[in-house]
């Protein structure tokens, strides 16, 4: 392909791409750092070794990018329940649970969710047995719901 060629087929390729610029993509990369924050809500789940309320590393982590998702928005509300599994005494299972839905309530002070209305519960083993009678281990667990709205305009 002789010289006149190749830059006849880079133009037709520029056009090209001109075209494609014109739809709904950002421009330049301060349209992308300017484009507003989702604030959808989300849920995330905590859990814990077996009966234990302490935080665990792979708990932080979730718990910070809990933050990272809200970050630019407003959280409203954050809604903390605290389950157990089926192993043990039913008031046993109950404490449990409520000590770590207060376990997760401060970790998610400490990430940043500090000005926010806190809605905390606690099921100890309710619902942890199947209809087959079989235990649930998944329940050694703390299910956060986080409600976010966009920050008003100012």
């Amino acid at each position: 392909m002789s010289k006149a060629g190749v830059w006849i087929a880079a133009a037709a390729i520029g056009v090209a791409m001109t075209g494609c610029a014109t739809g709904p993509w950002p421009k330049s990369r301060a349209q992308i750092e300017a484009l507003p924050a989702a604030c959808d809500d989300f849920s995330v789940s905590i859990y814990f070794d077996r009966d234990s309320a302490a935080i665990t590393r792979e708990a932080r982590q979730v718990l910070r990018g809990a933050a990272d998702i809200a970050k630019g928005c407003v959280a409203k509300n954050v809604h903390v329940v605290g389950l157990a599994d089926a192993v043990g005494a039913p008031d046993a299972n109950l404490a449990l649970s409520e000590r770590r839905a207060a376990a997760v309530t401060g970790a998610l002070a400490k990430v940043g969710f500090r000005q926010v209305s806190f809605e905390v519960s606690a099921a100890g083993d309710a619902g942890a047995i199947t209809q087959d009678g079989e235990a649930r281990p998944l329940r050694r667990r703390a299910d956060v719901r986080i409600d976010l709205e966009l920050p008003p305009r100012t």
